[in-house]
């Protein structure tokens, strides 16, 4: 049995911290492999030290003294060590790259050193290897992973020893230090997971795995138990978000279940993934798994009488948007309309260019536009076999006059999505938690 842990932020952000994590990672014998954070936020209004890092660098490159930035993040650091009474000579090392630092380096190197100081403290504390990811995980010159090389280059790394490994970073094909987008960490957690083909990937965090709805909208929902991949990615996609959106891949692709655990309630079991649960693991008979959603959407309605007819009509408007760079999200249709989810942000600046080239290209009927719309997606694997989910939930959305804009669901009937007005957005999601979680109303 092999597992491997990563540790967030919240995690690595003080000495009483890394004692729960050794405390953790020493309960079981199979939790070889131990991936770590930069160190995070201690207190309401401290600073995370990823942060902390990127002021550096800035104040760098407009010529202004980082002198008390930089204080800060080696007082942090040296502090910790101090406390835990552990060996480990930084002080060499943040004059080495302070030197580098005056003499020019790149932000992703200077950033890229939070996790690295982190991962040093937290080998010496555990008695384990340090493994530098600059090491093992390799990008292409495109930016993405070479997992053949990189995979290779840590099992021999690995191999036979207990390991503590920096997140966040990795090296490109010229030696240099390059980082994935924040949050970063998960990725190469779940990249070593996949290298070593773990058993487990536990991810631990500062909450008990995912909830059921956001607890800034609904007060204290409950826990996923267990969530299938596809559940959670519908879920990300709409909103909710405890792991990078990169976490899953690597690990789904091995086929690894992923255990999301909070390192200050150590004993709870968290929230399991997995591809899939035999039915004797089903314990409720819940057919929504979560409820998630955003707001500020414009829907833009094309009409045109015989459009479901016309080859290549969908293409052409498709490359229009693409040409601003607008994602669709959604694409509601019927036989003469089609209907483009598009977040307003995005669509706000080329709004009138857009509907003026579709005008031009696809010589519509009409074309209207609805701005302030929200999308709330009740996603759930059982919903597939359970007759009547859809009017179940379009009736209770209507017995509480919330006015249902929009309707769609995915192919594979893993979730009902609605549009709904933005000033309707959290009243629909806690209508649909309290009907259908809170209250169990689970009978169709």
């Amino acid at each position: 049995m092999l597992k491997v842990l990563k540790f967030g932020g919240s995690s690595m952000a003080d000495a009483s911290q890394l004692a729960k994590v050794k405390s953790i990672v020493t309960a079981e014998e199979s939790r070889r492999v131990v991936v770590v954070s930069a160190a995070g936020k201690r207190y309401s209004g401290d600073h995370k030290i990823t942060d902390l890092l990127y002021l550096c660098h800035a104040h760098l490159r407009y010529g202004v003294s980082c002198d008390g930035v930089w204080q800060m993040i080696v007082e942090r650091y040296t502090s910790i060590r101090d406390e835990l009474g552990l060996k480990t000579d930084l002080e060499s090392e943040f004059a080495a790259l302070r030197e580098k630092m005056d003499a020019g380096i790149s932000q992703d190197e200077l950033v890229s050193r939070g996790e690295y100081f982190a991962a040093r403290l937290m080998a010496d504390y555990l008695g384990y290897t340090f493994v530098d990811s600059a090491r093992w995980l390799h990008f292409k010159l495109d930016g993405t992973v070479d997992q053949e090389s990189s995979y290779e280059e840590l099992r021999r790394l690995a191999e036979g020893q207990q390991v503590v490994i920096p997140g966040f970073y990795g090296t490109m094909p010229d030696g240099s230090i390059k980082t994935f987008s924040r949050g970063g960490s998960d990725i190469t957690g779940a990249l070593a997971a996949a290298a070593l083909d773990a058993d487990v990937y536990e991810n631990w965090t500062d909450v008990s795995g995912f909830l059921m709805a956001d607890p800034r909208i609904v007060k204290d929902p409950e826990p996923i138990e267990r969530i299938t991949y596809s559940e959670l990615r519908e879920l990300s996609y709409i909103g909710a978000q405890v792991l990078h959106e990169g976490t899953i891949f690597p690990v789904r692709e091995k086929n690894i279940p992923l255990n999301i655990r909070n390192t200050n309630q150590p004993d709870h079991p968290g929230t399991m993934i997995r591809e899939r649960f035999d039915e004797a693991e089903m314990t409720d008979d819940r057919f929504i798994t979560g409820i998630a959603g955003k707001k500020n959407f414009s829907v833009i309605t094309i009409t045109k009488t015989g459009m479901s007819g016309r080859r290549g009509t969908l293409r052409q408007i498709l490359e229009i948007l693409e040409k601003y760079g607008v994602n669709v999200e959604y694409i509601p249709s019927g036989i003469d309309s089609v209907s483009l989810v598009v977040a307003s942000e995005k669509a706000a600046p080329c709004l009138y260019q857009v509907l003026g080239e579709l005008q031009k290209t696809i010589c519509p009927d009409a074309i209207h536009v609805t701005e302030d719309m929200a999308i709330v997606a009740a996603v759930g694997r059982k919903m597939a076999y359970k007759p009547g989910s859809s009017g179940k939930i379009f009736a209770t959305l209507g017995e509480n006059h919330i006015n249902i804009r929009m309707i769609t669901q995915g192919p594979e009937e893993l979730n009902i999505i609605v549009g709904v007005d933005n000033k309707d957005f959290e009243n629909a999601i806690r209508v649909l938690y309290n009907s259908f979680i809170k209250g169990k109303e689970q009978t169709i």
